[in-house]
């Protein structure tokens, strides 16, 4: 395989950014922030109750009975 035939969806990210090396980081700093800001306010309430997290098996009695 060639190297230019691994190519990363990082690496496309990072090519297609406006602006020299310090934009590109910030735009990129920007869009994680974003990313991680969707995921706790919208993604993971609506997924919360679909999540098996209440479902647990642990004895009353403990593990040394």
């Amino acid at each position: 395989m060639h190297r230019s035939e691994r190519v990363s969806m990082y690496g496309w990210i990072w090519r297609h950014l406006p602006g020299n090396t310090w934009v590109r980081a910030g735009i990129s700093l920007v869009l994680v922030l974003a990313t991680v800001f969707v995921l706790f306010q919208y993604v993971f309430p609506w997924a919360e109750p679909l999540l098996p997290f209440g479902d647990v098996t642990v004895d009353e009695g403990g593990a040394g009975r």
